[in-house]
């Protein structure tokens, strides 16, 4: 498949991020790689979400394992606050991969094959970069998403769970959400994996997309400022 020269050029613009992006981060170390984690059915973890900059939605977001089989796992999320409610399904065929899923918000997608958020064993420095073909169920569009992932080194992270060690990974992606009036949304994510636990610990989201107009007209607009805090893990049994 051939990448049309805009998309290729927006593609090295969001790898070139990710190398400033590390190049200004000191405090991460060297660490073994990351083994793939085991979930049982009745696992259970919970965040904290807030969107927004001033007076940001706030609420609570849990993920629980309720299947475990030859399809995979099934996880159900379920979120509550004031104004963000919903829930949604997760099918992963493997650790590590997402064929029914979301990728910013509560929209459940589902993906042509399986999307890689976790590429076991993960070691420092491992980047992957996948194009996939997916349906939006919420828009009910079809469309074709990029994300790029790169693993960062260890550090250690104060959580209500104790001290863990935990692996930076940053995210970037490109959504299939463009308009006439309107360029897709991109994101740049920044997440810190505890192995220990086998999910994030905190998820700082920032998205944007640009207005379609001359270069006097073009504006960017903020599509997402969301930062999720891990604030229980119980495991089942």
């Amino acid at each position: 498949m051939s990448i049309a020269p805009a998309v290729r050029a927006t593609v090295v613009a969001l790898v070139l991020g990710i190398a400033a992006a590390g190049c200004a981060t000191t405090e991460l170390t060297d660490g073994p790689p990351v083994a793939a984690p085991s979930f049982k059915v009745g696992d259970r973890w919970t965040y904290s979400g807030r969107e927004g900059y001033r007076a940001p939605a706030e609420w609570q977001e849990t993920h629980e394992v309720t299947a475990v089989g030859p399809e995979g796992v099934t996880v159900r999320v379920t979120y509550a606050g004031g104004v963000v409610n919903g829930a949604r399904t997760e099918v992963w065929p493997e650790p590590g991969k997402v064929r029914v899923g979301s990728l910013m918000d509560i929209e459940t997608r589902r993906f042509a094959t399986p999307v890689t958020f976790y590429r076991y064993p993960m070691s420092s420095g491992q980047s992957w970069n996948e194009w996939v073909d997916n349906l939006n169920e919420t828009t009910r569009r079809e469309g074709r998403i990029n994300r790029y992932t790169r693993v960062g080194g260890w550090q250690k992270i104060s959580t209500p769970m104790g001290t863990l060690d935990v692996v930076q990974l940053r995210v970037l992606m490109r959504l299939d959400d463009d308009e006439f009036w309107r360029e897709p949304t991109t994101c740049n994510y920044l997440l810190w994996y505890a192995p220990a636990l086998g999910v994030t610990v905190r998820e700082e989201r920032d998205a944007e997309y640009l207005e379609k107009g001359n270069r006097m007209d073009t504006s960017v607009v903020r599509a997402q400022h969301t930062v999720l805090q891990l604030t229980s893990f119980d495991r089942a049994g």
